[in-house]
């Protein structure tokens, strides 16, 4: 199964399966490290059915939501409703549908791993933040539990700390900082063939 098609058909469920995987102290993590403040602008990049938007919003920010699935969005959608808040909008990692320098904040969750090129992605995100905005990218460290690519249609058996802090650098973002969540991300093979408990890093980066 294709990427896209595992997420339209996951959406409807996703909300419940997400809280098997990991809980609500990831994004409080990633708000940490942001720093956020209300009355701001975030953009949530594979922002699924709202799980960082949600909290966001408790927070009183405005928030372009983007993602590729179309199901997702609906998902959104029946969630938030018409709250002039949030900016709902359909997009591709490598080409997201913002201007330069529109946001205060750049959040991807367990994102990265399920894009082609990571490297591309990033330079995307920091392209969007205005001047002394902070990109924040929380996601799985690297693994060896190949289910998670056949089950879940992951594209990256998680990541090297090193090399993420090294594309945070190369798309121009200072003040790299890359540290422990405290939290694993868990799942169980459907087919029987093992357990993932996976440790959750948060990387942060200030764009000069």
């Amino acid at each position: 199964m294709e990427s896209r098609q595992y997420f339209e058909t996951a959406a409807p469920q996703w909300d419940h399966l997400r809280k098997g995987f990991f809980s609500e102290a990831v994004r409080e993590k990633a708000f940490g490290a942001a720093g956020v403040l209300p009355g701001r602008i975030a953009a949530d990049i594979g922002a699924g059915t709202g799980f960082v938007t949600e909290g966001l919003l408790q927070r009183g920010l405005r928030v372009i939501a983007v993602d590729r699935s179309e199901a997702m969005i609906a998902e959104m959608g029946k969630k938030f409703g018409t709250d002039a808040s949030v900016d709902y909008r359909i997009g591709e990692a490598e080409s997201l549908p913002l201007p330069d320098e529109s946001v205060d904040y750049a959040f991807g969750n367990m994102y990265l791993h399920h894009v082609e090129s990571p490297a591309a992605a990033i330079r995307e995100m920091a392209r969007i933040l205005r001047p002394g905005g902070r990109l924040v990218i929380t996601d799985l460290d690297r693994h060896e539990l190949d289910f998670l690519r056949t089950e879940h249609c992951d594209r990256w058996m998680g990541f090297d700390r090193p090399d993420v802090a090294r594309w945070f650098q190369e798309a121009g973002l200072a003040e790299v900082t890359i540290d422990c969540v405290g939290e694993n991300c868990c799942a169980a093979s459907r087919s029987g063939c093992g357990e993932a408990a996976v440790s959750i890093f948060v990387a942060s980066g200030r764009k000069s």
